[in-house]
């Protein structure tokens, strides 16, 4: 059993030593600020939103496209299935009785037989008026081709003037919102880094506690073998050391997840050996002044306010854009193209006919059924609703400022009396231990003495660690960004 519990010691020993400091040769130490300048350009969350900065303002230069003509090319073929009847209310017999006339007599009957074989030397004959067309006279050929080129601009349209003002607000609310990305991350790096520095001092605690017991236990081994302290006290002692163990283990554990979940938060690979720098209690120091630095806070940097701000505003153009439907609009197009009619595929004997015509179009609203009417209200009452919510969130946001400030206030007290809680279970530990080295109280005592020191150790890291998270969630309800927030 002895050999047993000196090998479990040394191991843990072994690796407490190797991991007091969880640093390698390979090891990157990071402070705060390094963590969050890494997290700035590798968090996925603020990658994203950036990316939707650059779409937003693609869709804004999109939509200021429609101030400019819109050219496009046209081009067309079309084949003649059956082709087009023309019927007209007069007899046809006279108006085309130069054709084809037996008697050689022309329109009017009066004509010499001359003018007849002038007439059928030109090589004039009659349109089709066969049964297939009914009387009527098919008009058009068998292939059309066309080609050319189409421009049209707005010259009026208020509409599409205010529409331009909130494609411009799109981008600006898409700034503000990868702000809050980038507000938010700063918030979950600081409270990564502050757990990865909690678990820190709690393995530091808990082989603390171990180092004692297993010092306790080698005293009272020298004590049971000259026979001045019972089996009992051994069999404690030994206890002791065993349950200090898995402790040890966990609480090394817990470094390496927080570690972990920092390099998560930070966007970098899950494989690269990292550690922070610092410990809780290096912020123990500056509690009193932190408090007292948010004194005459405001939330006009909040970011959901001020998203809020932005879409009312957004809201308030999408109304006008609604009510500037019933406004006239004008706008200039032209147009040029190339005509051919053919009935055949002969491409170089083809006769091209130019089109072409500037036209200016005028559009009054008259009667929508009521359409302009309800979309006008429609957007109202959407105006309405988040003036609503701006209330209703300015109001909870306050409330989260006042809970916040409560925690930090609290935390500074429960530091000032863990402190000093500290300060006497440390000074009773130590009277304890010498009391117990010479025989002047029992391991029960001792043992009584480290628990009080443990618990009070964790609790001054825990004050630190709540006080610090509130800190975090304060600043990011303030709107605090990454440079306001530097420690």
């Amino acid at each position: 059993m002895k050999k047993i519990l000196v090998v479990v010691s040394a191991a843990v020993l072994c690796g407490a030593a190797a991991a007091q400091d969880f640093r390698t040769d390979s090891t990157r130490v990071l402070t705060l600020d390094d963590a969050l300048r890494i997290a700035l350009s590798e968090n996925v969350s603020v990658k994203v939103a950036d990316k939707e900065i650059t779409r937003a303002q693609y869709a804004k230069k999109g939509s200021y496209a429609a101030l400019f003509p819109q050219v496009d090319g046209t081009g067309s073929f079309m084949r003649t299935i059956k082709k087009q009847v023309m019927y007209m209310d007069f007899d046809m017999s006279s108006l085309m009785g130069g054709f084809d006339d037996p008697a050689g007599g022309g329109a009017s009957g009066t004509g010499t037989g001359s003018a007849s074989g002038s007439a059928g030397a030109s090589g004039t004959s009659m349109p089709d008026m066969g049964p297939s067309s009914g009387g009527g006279i098919e008009v058009g050929r068998w292939n059309t081709f066309s080609a050319g080129v189409a421009a049209s601009m707005p010259l009026f349209n208020a509409q599409l003037w205010q529409s331009l003002k909130i494609s411009a607000q799109d981008v600006e609310i898409a700034v503000e919102k990868a702000r809050s990305s980038r507000i938010d991350m700063v918030t979950q790096v600081k409270q990564a880094f502050y757990g990865v520095l909690l678990a820190k001092e709690a393995f530091n605690v808990y082989k603390e506690v171990y180092e004692n017991a297993l010092d306790n236990f080698k005293q009272t081994e020298m004590r049971y073998n000259v026979q001045k302290a019972s089996e009992l006290d051994y069999t404690r002692a030994k206890t002791s050391v065993s349950s200090a163990i898995p402790n040890v283990y966990e609480a090394e554990n817990s470094v390496l997840l927080a570690l972990w979940q920092l390099k998560a938060t930070m966007g970098v690979d899950l494989g690269l050996d990292i550690d922070v720098e610092g410990e809780l209690s290096d912020y123990g120091e500056t509690m009193f002044y932190d408090i007292h630095s948010h004194d005459g806070f405001t939330l006009e940097g909040n970011s959901s306010l001020r998203q809020l701000e932005m879409q009312a505003e957004e809201l308030a153009n999408a109304i006008k854009v609604q009510k500037y439907a019933n406004l006239p609009t004008l706008s200039l197009a032209f147009s040029y193209s190339q005509n051919a009619m053919t009935n055949d595929f002969k491409f170089k004997e083809y006769q091209w006919s130019p089109y072409s015509y500037v036209a200016l179009s005028l559009n009054i609203p008259i009667f929508a059924g009521g359409k302009r009417h309800a979309a006008v209200k429609q957007a109202q009452i959407q105006y309405d609703q988040l003036q609503l919510q701006n209330e209703e969130t300015q109001r909870q946001l306050r409330i989260a400022v006042r809970q916040y400030l409560s925690q930090m206030e609290t935390g500074l007290k429960s530091y000032n009396a863990a402190q000093s809680t500290l300060e006497s279970a440390r000074k009773a530990y130590d009277i304890a231990a010498k009391s117990y080295n010479v025989g002047r109280s029992t391991l029960t005592d001792l043992g009584s003495a480290q628990l009080a020191l443990t618990q009070s150790q964790l609790s001054v890291s825990q004050t630190i660690y709540n006080f610090l998270i509130a800190k975090a969630n304060l600043e990011k309800t303030l709107g605090f960004d990454f440079g306001d927030t530097q420690e």
